[in-house]
């Protein structure tokens, strides 16, 4: 019998709101996070501006003591997840706890944690590191927070696989659940790496935007042909992925199903994709093939769209490539426009922008496109929403390491 795997919850916390509905409600009205950083001096920085996470408090969300022993990306993962399982309004019934597990995703960890205590350490006063530092830099240990909050007791992964980890996290709890290992797969991604170390080595690698600091809401441009680098953000997104008869025998309601994930390798070079987008060609093409659909079928697609030279070249060449002459009929747009690369928690932030694409019949869209790049010429949905009864979407993240995947939604149909 095909198992069907269907969204039943979603948490968020991302630069443009702490909430889904009101981030969605943003990102729909082309609204951007992107502000000068707040959370240190950027002054001496090319770039100095960042998706920043302005308005959470973990008090919300998390008790004082578990605030105090762990990373803030630990408590934006616990956030999102509290978030998500109670719009599911899910709990694990006794004698379902194995049936119940976790994927959970960072890229960058427990930096913040790290820099604060190595700040100690040179100073002399290595007698008040924390103890917990090494239980942060094991960052699994934040997918092990996110199963005691819900009592999951089933398949357990923790991927760190740069800004592609996120995607990754959905599609194995897809997989979990397809192949029979799970009834319900708690997944999702986050990251807070806002900090001098990372912005100052990414500075140094010149992969990010440099032009816009007097107008950061300007800074992130997806396709745009004065793009010259993506914007670092932080924040996290959480979706509870459920069996269909299992989440309608409890009355779940349901975004969104998934029915496809694909991923592949550019075995390639450390943060440049492969210039002739064969591999992340190839991983659409598992992802859609796995969906059982026709190329034809696919309406939509959540570019991964980070504003830099190569990246959006070369997605954009891979999509012709594979959709051939109907290419200029897909809707394309790059959320990262308006929240900027949220590394580990991107693909699970733009999986759940993409169910509520599905449900809501909107396609939010890309904003700052003023000049599309010659190399880009799809419809990237500039500046403005759109409204469409999209029945498939395809969700690409494509990260350092050349580490490739993707997913398909469906409109949920009973």
């Amino acid at each position: 019998m095909k198992r069907r795997i269907v969204i039943t919850g979603m948490g968020a916390v991302t630069p443009l709101a702490v909430g889904v509905e009101q981030s969605w409600k943003r990102l729909c009205a082309g609204e951007s996070g992107i502000k000068k950083i707040s959370q240190f001096d950027a002054s001496s920085l090319k770039c100095q501006v960042a998706g920043e996470v302005r308005d959470f408090s973990a008090e919300d969300f998390l008790k004082p003591k578990k605030i105090k022993r762990t990373d803030r990306f630990v408590h934006f993962l616990l956030a999102a997840t509290k978030m998500a399982i109670e719009d599911g309004q899910f709990e694990v019934r006794a004698g379902e706890e194995y049936r119940v597990g976790v994927t959970a995703a960072s890229a960058i960890g427990s930096c913040k944690t790290f820099e604060a205590n190595h700040e100690l350490i040179i100073k002399g006063h290595m007698r008040n590191v924390t103890p917990y530092l090494v239980i942060n830099l094991s960052a699994n240990t934040a997918g092990g927070e996110m199963a005691s909050m819900c009592r999951a007791r089933g398949p357990h992964h923790f991927l760190q696989e740069a800004c592609s980890a996120g995607t990754n996290s959905i599609g194995l709890g897809f997989r979990a659940i397809k192949y029979g290992e799970a009834e319900v797969m708690i997944v999702g991604g986050s990251d807070a790496g806002i900090s001098p170390t990372l912005m100052a080595s990414l500075d140094n690698l010149g992969a990010l935007a440099t032009s816009w600091n007097d107008q950061p809401h300007r800074s992130s441009r997806p396709f745009d042909r004065k793009r010259n680098g993506f914007v670092t953000s932080e924040g996290s997104g959480v979706l509870v992925l459920e069996e269909l008869e299992h989440a309608r025998a409890r009355g779940a309601k349901i975004y969104a199903e998934i029915v496809g994930y694909g991923s592949t390798c550019d075995a390639y070079h450390a943060v440049a994709p492969l210039p002739s987008g064969e591999s992340a060609i190839k991983c659409m093409e598992l992802s859609i093939e796995e969906a059982g659909i026709k190329l034809e079928e696919i309406e939509y697609i959540n570019a991964h769209g980070t504003s830099t030279i190569a990246n959006d070249e070369t997605e954009s060449l891979a999509i012709k490539r594979l959709f051939g002459p109907r290419v200029k009929e897909i809707m394309i747009s790059a959320n990262k426009s308006m929240i900027g690369h949220m590394w580990g928690a991107a693909g699970a932030v733009e999986g759940i922008f993409t169910a509520k694409t599905l449900q809501q019949g909107i396609v939010p869209p890309t904003i700052n496109l003023d000049e599309a790049d010659p190399e880009c010429d799809l419809d990237y949905v500039p500046h403005k929403a759109r409204r469409s009864n999209i029945r498939f979407a395809l969700s690409n993240s494509f990260g350092f390491g050349g580490i490739n995947a993707s997913l398909v939604f469906k409109k949920y149909e009973e």
